[in-house]
């Protein structure tokens, strides 16, 4: 008994001996040089004596390079938008950034901006800059096409510059955007923005039927920079039904359309100025019906209840807008 307590005794002996021996091994024998890049699948793990990550020393960036690279060193937060835009298209011969002047192309070569950003860029798009400097930079390469109408426009007139509609930094500009067009010509047109919100309207505040549906805001040949040279041409667009022609035709309709609707809304039904019978007694007041005009006092249990009830004359009268019947003479059929 005594003999197997003195093996056991001497075997944890030799343990420890070997313990202590392992522990005397310096730290930077066991312990593999720290590389850069780790071995990918293995989490690598700081030595216990080294600083916390939070208060580790971060590489700093990489400055931008390539074109627009000294502006984006600073205005990266503001303008970095714009390299997802087709202007920093590199593959395109005729955008900024594939003719390598990038930032250069619209505001200029602005050497001492670039020295001392106190200095001003060359071309700078401020309120109070004239509208016709803060466009002659844009309408250098958007010229022809839809925009050949822009000089002596009612925006070109009014000293509209191209940036007060277009936001080119953005990566989407709003403008452009059919569910948000509409609030940026609202910043202007007001009196369209309250008959938008009336019951009768066009989809133009949910992007159904933004602004230029209608409208070439860049200048046209028509009224009101409308995309046909007439305001019925362009409801044709649509309303091709309307358009005739008829053998019984009824001139204000093919005079103007807005003689009896208002296209931005109103609060009668189908967009019309105001409701029957008071709109058609605008012109008709003494032929065929009594011309005394018609009012509350002609509802029920008293006469003349068909006019006043439903859609009024158009009760009987439904073809308003022209008829090719032969007893149509009176569209009501």
């Amino acid at each position: 008994m005594r003999s197997k307590q003195v093996t056991f005794r001497g075997c944890m002996a030799a343990v420890c001996a070997m313990w202590f021996a392992a522990a005397a091994i310096p730290t930077s024998a066991q312990t593999p040089a720290a590389t850069d890049t780790p071995t990918p699948g293995v989490t690598a793990q700081a030595p216990a004596s080294t600083a916390p990550p939070a208060a580790a020393a971060r590489p700093a960036a990489p400055a931008p390079t390539g074109p627009g690279g000294a502006c984006l060193k600073c205005h990266e937060d503001d303008i970095g938008g714009m390299l997802s835009t087709k202007h920093a298209v590199t593959g395109h011969g005729r955008t900024p950034w594939g003719t390598g002047k990038a930032c250069e192309s619209c505001h200029g070569e602005s050497t001492e901006h670039i020295r001392n950003t106190k200095v001003k860029p060359t071309v700078v798009f401020s309120k109070t800059t004239p509208a016709a400097e803060r466009s002659a930079p844009c309408l250098a390469c958007h010229q022809g096409g839809d925009r050949m109408h822009f000089a002596g426009s009612i925006h070109e007139r009014n000293d509209i510059a191209c940036n007060d509609c277009h936001k080119p930094h953005n990566a989407a500009d709003q403008v452009r955007v059919a569910q948000t067009q509409a609030g940026v010509c609202f910043d202007c047109h007001k009196d369209k923005r309250a008959a938008s919100l009336r019951a009768s309207t066009h989809p133009i505040r949910s992007g159904g039927m933004p602004c230029t549906s209608c409208h070439q805001p860049h200048g046209s040949v028509g009224e009101h920079n409308l995309i046909k040279t007439s305001v019925n041409d362009t409801c044709y667009t649509c309303h091709a039904d309307k358009r005739g022609p008829f053998l019984w035709e009824h001139p204000p309709a093919r005079e103007d359309c807005t003689n009896c609707h208002d296209p931005h809304g109103t609060n009668a039904a189908s967009m019309l100025v105001t409701r029957p019978p008071f709109l058609c007694q605008q012109c008709h007041q003494t032929p065929f019906h009594p011309s005394t005009n018609y009012s509350g006092n002609n509802l029920p249990p008293n006469l003349g209840a068909d006019k006043m009830l439903g859609s009024a004359c158009v009760n009987c009268h439904v073809k308003v807008h022209g008829s090719n019947h032969p007893a149509g003479a009176r569209f009501t059929r």
